[in-house]
């Protein structure tokens, strides 16, 4: 099953969005999808996991992880998902739930956490034409749940590392491997003996941000990796459960991880290169114990898969982060809290986004950086409108200060006539559609916090 369809970015389209896919979305547009309904499955429909994104020779690829193996797509100007390739998985099974990748030079890495696995490398020098696997290692290689490559020192970080030998016993928390020949890895290290796990990391230029599940979070200096140094740990910290994945922006000033447990919020962190500081925390629908997944993140936006929630988008440049943009790529109702939204790559350098659904596959998403960033951030009293002006018969976001518990609205025309009203509860942001002629109107916005006082705003609205 495929569609393409774009919006305009703010504009919403309720109607034909239900239509199409019945999942809601705020800011963002889908650019194309891809769902292949003949991958085998089991009962709760799971054929996917993570995704990944790699730009060569100028143009740009998108990959997923199905129950069968790995797929890998051209993402045209044209905003289309072309497949380029398949290659199989050691173990294909509808028992597979976890595939993840990273990129080296011209190999595609992927692993796999079920079965009989293996490392498979496969050979993208021959883009946009082909790909094949050029090598598998069934030696070194089993399960493995999460790998990472810190390119600058060309090393590849192996979490949960399994050999085939016995693939339920785990051999380390974490194996470490050299690239100097990216086709046939060596060991160079494997621990830490202090921790049951490192089930995901993030490293750049050998400094090491560990997720190691319920023992929390560490970081280590792998520069010399025959003599690793220790250098923080956050084994008790406010609001943890399973300390599962997070993310340092390029500028390396800020980390934000993610526990997998039903109700945690997103840890927003700072960091000065050895000690990770937690600030504070953010998150969705949390009070109804949505789960927060994985993380990436630019200097000014975290991009999270939210599971059931779906892709959210919030503005780091907030003292707490603030959600500004969202696309629910899993429209079913479910008590189970852990379906839907599981992966996200945001590093293309078109800017489109990758994002990967558990049970409805790979979606090519649109969301406005450029855009967004021309609004500054708002202070504690501050709203905003945007686009402003804008055209009949579309919408306006409307931007809600923190601490907002209600925003009502009533727009008149320049006779005093009320010709709109609106309600938004415990959100940061709502669309005001604009159902009228062109002209000038006027918006009132009462704001409501807590203790149900109240503020109110007057401002300005062109219609053309």
């Amino acid at each position: 099953m495929k569609w393409t369809y774009q919006i305009v970015f703010l504009v919403i389209f309720a109607c034909q969005n239900q239509v199409l896919f019945g999942q809601s979305f705020h800011n963002m547009s889908l650019l194309d999808h891809w769902h292949q309904d003949s991958l085998i499955s089991n009962s709760s429909k799971v054929r996917y996991s993570d995704c990944f994104g790699f730009a060569q020779n100028g143009n740009e690829y998108a990959v997923i992880g199905s129950t069968e193996g790995t797929h890998v797509f051209l993402v045209n100007e044209q905003d289309q998902l072309i497949p380029k390739g398949f290659i199989k998985g050691r173990y294909s099974s509808t028992f597979v739930q976890h595939r993840e990748y990273a990129v080296f030079k011209h190999y595609l890495y992927a692993v796999c956490d079920e079965g009989v696995s293996s490392l498979q490398i496969i050979d993208l020098q021959y883009l946009p034409d082909s790909i094949h696997l050029a090598k598998e290692d069934t030696l070194q290689f089993g399960r493995v749940h999460n790998i990472f490559i810190d390119s600058l020192q060309e090393k590849f970080y192996s979490c949960i590392h399994r050999s085939t030998v016995n693939t339920q016993v785990i051999d380390a928390p974490m194996k470490i491997f050299s690239l100097t020949d990216p086709l046939a890895l060596q060991e160079l290290w494997s621990g830490p003996n202090d921790v049951n796990e490192v089930h995901d990391i993030y490293v750049r230029n050998g400094i090491a941000i560990m997720n190691c599940g319920y023992d929390g979070l560490k970081v280590y200096n792998f520069t010399n990796t025959s003599a690793p140094v220790y250098l923080d740990s956050k084994s008790i910290y406010t609001d943890q459960g399973y300390n599962h994945q997070g993310w340092l922006t390029p500028d390396g000033t800020r980390y934000l991880f993610a526990d997998e447990t039903n109700g945690k919020r997103v840890k927003n962190c700072s960091f000065n290169g050895s000690v990770v500081t937690i600030q504070n925390y953010f998150g969705t629908n949390y009070e109804n114990g949505s789960v927060p997944h994985n993380i990436k993140a630019t200097n000014d936006f975290a991009f999270v898969a939210y599971y059931n929630e779906g892709i959210r988008i919030f503005d780091l440049r907030y003292n707490v982060p603030l959600e500004v943009a969202h696309y629910d790529t899993y429209p079913d109702e479910n008590p189970y809290k852990m379906n839907g939204n599981w992966g996200i790559f945001a590093d293309l350098p078109s800017k489109r986004l990758l994002v990967s659904d558990r049970q409805y596959g790979l979606f090519l998403l649109h969301f406005d950086q450029e855009r967004m960033l021309q609004s500054f951030p708002l202070t504690d009293d501050e709203i905003d409108l945007f686009p402003n002006p804008v055209s009949s018969s579309e919408s306006i976001s409307l931007t809600i200060p923190l601490g907002t518990e209600r925003t009502e609205w009533e727009i008149y025309d320049v006779s005093g006539k009320k010709v709109s009203t609106g309600i938004s509860e415990n959100f940061n942001y709502a669309d005001v559609p604009v159902n009228f002629s062109a002209g000038t109107y006027q918006i009132k916005i009462h704001l409501y916090d807590k203790q149900d006082k109240s503020q109110e705003i007057i401002r300005k609205i062109v219609v053309i």
